[in-house]
């Protein structure tokens, strides 16, 4: 019992000067676990060495370990206190130094571009809809005019998580899950993240963002079409712009069009233009009358409605309207890049 009476003194000992020697919470740290620790500390196998004594001995023991225990605790919460409120001295610090200024935080510059093109519809009487990311083949397709086995569901280069599940490859999913709550009139955009099987290069990322507009309504034409998506593009990239329509094809729109913008770095003078490649027009967006088949799969009649819609790269725009070459320069994070939209 005597030896273990010592043995237990030299521990406190061994405790007390490691404990003077604490200057920093890492080295706190240490010393807690090396004495305090659940399987090699020091307390713990003196815990142990209790089963070696006659039952006489292990209560007198057991209450010298306890002891020590608790004072070995009580120490190391003062140090800790002691640590958390030091005060840094002179000799270890210039106080006399300026502090450092951290920067303002602000929208990253595709927010602040998308919440741009927001605004410009909301003041025409749009609202903004927000959906599921994971869609399911219907709405991703089939709703939207796209039957199983089409070739048009080959330029879409879906990523598939299981036999009906998919990263939408478009917003357009959207259009359906509003047509099927809400009847005509119906007046929305939708933006959000789509995902596609891209290859990554300067233009093409298989995450990006779109927005896409719907409306719905008796008597809606294709001169509505045209007048708003060419109010919304003058507001967005100035009012010098030409627009024009070129025939295309979509599934969900009947008749389709790509919607081309005058090129506003060359205005088509040269011929080696990095944006339009002397042609003077750029590619921006796709859009025509929704498609009477789509209207009916959501019970709207199309012989008393009708609709356009449009869909557009956020990124792509925003590109064209900066005179960005490289679409992943706003994914890296490079705050040279992005502080330049701050609005600080």
């Amino acid at each position: 019992m005597k030896n273990f009476e010592s043995r237990v003194d030299e521990l406190r000992k061994k405790f007390e000067g490691a404990l003077a020697g604490v200057n920093d919470d890492r080295a706190l740290e240490d010393l807690r676990n090396e004495f305090l620790s659940r399987k090699r500390g020091h307390l713990t196998l003196f815990f142990d060495d209790l089963k070696a004594l006659t039952p006489e001995e292990r209560p007198v023991a057991g209450k010298l370990v306890n002891e020590l225990k608790i004072q070995v605790q009580e120490a190391l919460t003062t140090r800790q206190g002691k640590l958390a409120t030091r005060v840094v001295t002179p000799d270890k610090a210039d106080l006399t130094l300026p502090g450092e200024k951290l920067p303002w935080g602000a929208p990253h510059p595709l927010m602040l571009f998308q919440e741009e093109i927001e605004n410009i519809f909301l003041a025409m009487g749009f609202s903004i809809a927000e959906g599921p990311e994971i869609e399911t083949d219907y709405y991703n397709f089939e709703a939207l005019n796209f039957p199983p086995h089409h070739p048009a569901r080959d330029s879409w280069d879906t990523l598939y998580l299981g036999d009906d599940l998919l990263l939408r490859t478009h917003t357009s999913p959207m259009q359906i899950r509003v047509m099927e709550k809400f009847k005509p009139p119906i007046r929305i955009i939708i933006p959000g993240k789509v995902y596609r099987r891209e290859a990554i290069d300067p233009t093409h990322l298989p995450m990006f963002c779109q927005v896409e507009g719907l409306l719905v309504d008796e008597g809606v034409t294709l001169a509505h079409l045209k007048g708003t998506l060419e109010h919304f593009l003058k507001t967005l990239l100035g009012d010098k712009i030409e627009i024009r329509f070129r025939p295309s094809f979509f599934p969900f729109t009947e008749p389709s069009a790509e919607v081309d913008i005058s090129c506003i770095l060359c205005r088509g003078k040269d011929p080696a233009c990095p944006i339009c490649g002397g042609t003077g027009w750029k590619e921006l967006l796709g859009a025509g009358m929704v498609d009477p088949q789509v209207l009916k799969n959501v019970n709207i009649d199309p012989e008393r409605y009708s609709g356009w819609a449009f869909g557009l790269g956020i990124e792509r725009t925003a590109m064209f309207r900066y005179q960005i070459a490289d679409m992943r320069i706003f994914y890296e994070n490079d705050l040279r890049f992005t502080r330049q939209f701050s609005l600080k």
